[in-house]
C-alpha cells in the first residue's frame, strides 16, 4: 500500500455517486492500482509522495491515430488544402515498419502521459506490410503498439479496424493495401486471434482489444451485416461516422439513406458503439445516435484543422448520447485544449456562451471517454474504488492563476500538468517521463526516422 498527498484535489465523496467537489489535504492510499481510501484535511505521513497543485483524474483518449503525430508541422505547404495533409499521411503509412512504428508510438504516448493521459483508444489501421501481405508474426504491427503503450505506461484500448475499400464500390488503392484484409471473415479471425495473443501476453487493466470500422465508405454493406451478426458482443465497436458532407452523399446515393441510418439498418447503433467525428448530421441521425445510448468522440482541434466543420455535440448530448474526446491525427496533445475548443466551436457556431459546463467538459475528457474502451479509466473525480489514475495542475502558472479550480477547462494546459500517476505510480513530473525521459527528445528521434 502507498500513499498520495495532495495539496487539493478534485473528490467525490460518495464513492462516484454524489457531487464531485474540492477538497483541501486529500491524503490517497492505494492498494493494487486502485484507490482504497480518501481522508481530507490531513497532512502527509512518513513516505507519502507529495504534490502540490489540483488534482483531476487523468483524462481518456477516446481517438487516436499514433502514426498522424507525423504530420504535426507538415501539412501546410502553400495553403495547406486537404490533398496536402493526405499526400503526407499515406507517405507517412508506407514507411512504418513494427520497429519503427513502436519507437514512434512509445514516444507519442509519453507525450499523452506528460499531457496528462491515462488511456487511449488507437484507431489502428495499418496491420500488414506495405504490398498488403501480412507479416510473418501476423500481428507485429499491434504487438509493436501493445508494447509501446507498456513503456510509455498508458492504458491502451487497441482498436483493430476493419478496411476494405477506398470508398463505396471503389478498391483499396495501392496506397491502401496495408490497411486492408482479405475479407470481413479473415478480418474477424484476426481479430479473434489478435484478442487471444493480447490475452496472452498483456495485463487486461492496462492492454485490451477493441474493433473499429474504418467508415461506411471503407466496408461494404453486406460486410455491415456480417461484422452485426459475427463481432464479439463484449468488445466495443468504433467508426468514422459523417466526418464531411461528401461520405454523407456518397452513402445516400449509394444506399438511400445516411451513415447513421446505414448503422441502425443493421443493428449497428447501440451503446457499444462510439462514433467518431459525427461532425455532419441530420436531425434524424441525431435523434437514432441518442435513443441508442451511443458514445460520440469529437476531435476539436483536428476537426479544425482539416476543416471538417463544427459537430452538433449538444444536441447529441441532449438528446442522449455520451460526449467524448479525442486528439485523433495529434494538432495537439492536450486534454484541457480539446474541452476548450470543444465549448469554443458551440460559441462560434450558435453565437451563445455557456453551451457546455466546466464539469460536463471534464466528464467528456474522463468518464465520457472512458464509455467507449476496454480498459478501465478514472471517473470525472477521484473516489474510492476508483482506478488510481490522476494528474495535478499548476494553479498558479501564467495561464491558471486566479482561476477557480472548476474552472480549470477554460485556462489551463498541458504545460500546467506537474504530475501524472496511473495505476497508482507516479509515472510523469514536469514535463519529463519518469522512465523514458523527455518526450520531445523521444519524438525527435523517432521522427527523424521518416521524411
Amino acid at each position: 500500500m502507498s500513499g498520495y498527498w495532495c495539496e487539493t484535489a478534485l473528490i467525490d465523496a460518495d464513492g462516484g455517486t454524489g457531487v464531485p467537489e474540492v477538497a483541501s489535504g486529500v491524503r490517497l492510499e492505494t492498494q493494487g492500482g486502485r484507490i482504497s481510501a480518501i481522508t481530507t484535511g490531513t497532512r502527509p505521513q512518513t513516505g507519502d509522495t507529495e504534490l502540490h497543485g489540483i488534482a483531476f483524474p487523468a483524462a481518456a483518449n477516446a481517438h487516436s491515430h499514433a502514426f498522424h503525430r507525423i504530420l504535426r508541422g507538415r501539412t501546410h505547404d502553400g495553403r495547406g488544402d486537404f490533398w496536402v495533409w493526405r499526400e503526407q499521411m499515406y507517405r507517412s503509412a508506407a514507411e512504418l515498419t513494427p520497429g519503427k512504428y513502436e519507437k514512434l508510438a512509445t514516444a507519442v504516448f509519453a507525450e499523452m502521459v506528460v499531457s496528462g493521459f491515462s488511456s487511449v483508444a488507437e484507431f489502428h489501421y495499418v496491420h500488414h506490410q506495405q504490398d498488403g501481405a501480412p507479416y510473418d508474426q501476423p500481428h507485429a504491427m499491434e504487438l509493436a503498439l501493445a508494447r509501446a503503450a507498456m513503456s510509455a505506461g498508458i492504458r491502451l484500448t487497441l482498436l483493430d479496424t476493419l478496411y476494405l475499400a477506398g470508398g463505396i464500390g471503389t478498391p483499396l488503392s495501392p496506397e491502401q493495401a496495408r490497411f486492408g484484409d482479405t475479407g470481413v471473415q479473415a478480418w474477424l479471425d484476426r481479430l479473434s486471434s489478435l484478442r487471444t495473443e493480447i490475452a496472452k501476453n498483456f495485463p487486461p487493466e492496462l492492454i485490451s482489444v477493441g474493433a473499429a470500422l474504418h467508415s461506411v465508405r471503407a466496408v461494404p454493406e453486406e460486410d455491415l451485416k456480417t461484422v452485426a451478426r459475427q463481432l464479439p458482443a463484449d468488445i466495443p465497436l468504433h467508426i468514422h461516422l459523417s466526418e464531411q458532407p461528401a461520405e454523407n452523399e456518397a452513402c445516400l446515393e449509394a444506399y438511400g439513406t445516411t451513415p447513421a441510418g446505414l448503422l441502425e439498418r443493421h443493428g449497428l447503433l447501440s451503446g457499444q458503439l462510439s462514433a467518431v467525428h459525427a461532425t455532419h448530421l441530420t436531425p434524424e441521425d441525431i435523434a437514432l445516435l441518442g435513443s441508442a445510448g451511443a458514445t460520440v468522440v469529437m476531435c476539436p482541434s483536428t476537426e479544425a484543422d482539416l476543416a471538417d466543420g463544427i459537430g452538433p455535440a449538444r444536441e447529441l448530448s441532449d438528446a442522449g448520447a455520451a460526449i467524448a474526446l479525442g486528439t485523433d491525427q495529434h494538432a495537439v496533445i492536450d486534454p484541457w485544449t480539446e474541452m476548450r475548443a470543444l465549448e469554443h466551436g458551440e460559441r462560434l457556431g450558435t453565437g451563445q456562451r455557456g453551451r457546455f459546463s466546466p464539469q460536463e467538459l471534464l466528464r467528456a475528457a474522463t468518464v465520457g471517454a472512458a464509455r467507449s474502451m476496454a480498459t478501465p479509466v478514472a471517473p470525472s473525480a477521484l473516489h474510492v474504488g476508483a482506478v488510481c489514475d490522476f494528474m495535478v495542475i499548476d494553479p498558479a502558472s501564467t495561464r491558471t492563476a486566479g482561476s477557480r479550480p472548476l474552472q480549470m477547462a477554460f485556462s489551463a494546459t498541458a504545460s500546467d500538468v506537474t504530475d501524472v500517476v496511473v495505476a497508482g505510480e507516479l509515472i510523469a513530473s514536469r514535463g519529463v517521463h519518469r522512465r523514458l525521459g523527455e518526450p520531445g527528445r523521444l519524438l525527435t528521434e523517432a521522427l527523424e526516422e521518416f521524411s
